[in-house]
């Protein structure tokens, strides 16, 4: 039997560079277009795993492809804090987050035909208490644009996180030790060739 061609539902250059690490590479990328927005008392948790579910039944697939799509969500308590529309809401969430603890939820989920596998991961992640400098420089990098909760982890918001408990590559947008679990369940081999 023949390897299926992987069509990853994302257009997220750090999930590529994560699939990378396990030997993966994409035959093609199709980020669906679907709505994010929550439903009214939605939890985040659930939010995470119901917009990841929706991705992946989105994502387009012919006969011998199977897709992959992760959604990656932050939340502090009952707030669900997703990609900042602006500077001032990058802002706003940096102060909410900032000096307190904040869970990080990635869901990914792996269709193959009618089935779908799915698993998320819960991280806590702390970011230090900023100063007004810190916010101003760091919303002037633009580091901030296209991310959960205002930062990324693996950039330069990485000097404000003393503390996670959890999975690192989860809290980047895509936990590859669930991530290769999910792909060998459909099907699909990691880290062939590898030795």
């Amino acid at each position: 039997m023949s390897k299926p061609r992987l069509i990853l539902g994302s257009g997220s250059p750090r999930r590529l560079e994560l699939l990378a690490q396990i030997g993966v590479t994409p035959d093609d990328v199709r980020p669906p277009d679907v709505d994010e927005s929550p439903l009214k008392s939605e939890l985040p948790r659930d939010y995470c795993r119901r917009i990841t579910r929706v991705k992946v039944e989105a994502t387009k697939t012919g006969d011998g492809e199977i897709a992959l799509c992760a959604d990656t969500t932050v939340a502090l308590g009952r707030r669900i804090m997703g990609n900042p529309a602006d500077r001032e809401e990058a802002d706003q969430f940096l102060r909410l987050l900032m000096g307190r603890r904040h869970r990080v939820i990635t869901a990914i989920a792996v269709k193959s035909g009618t089935r779908i596998w799915e698993r998320d991961v819960v991280n806590s992640v702390k970011l230090k208490r900023l100063s007004d400098a810190e916010i101003a420089a760091y919303l002037d990098s633009k580091d901030w644009q296209g991310k959960a909760g205002g930062y990324a982890i693996q950039g330069p918001a990485g000097a404000f996180i003393p503390w996670i408990e959890g999975s690192f590559t989860a809290v980047m947008g895509l936990p590859v030790h669930e991530t290769a679990q999910l792909l060998i369940a459909a099907g699909y081999p990691v880290l062939e060739g590898w030795s």
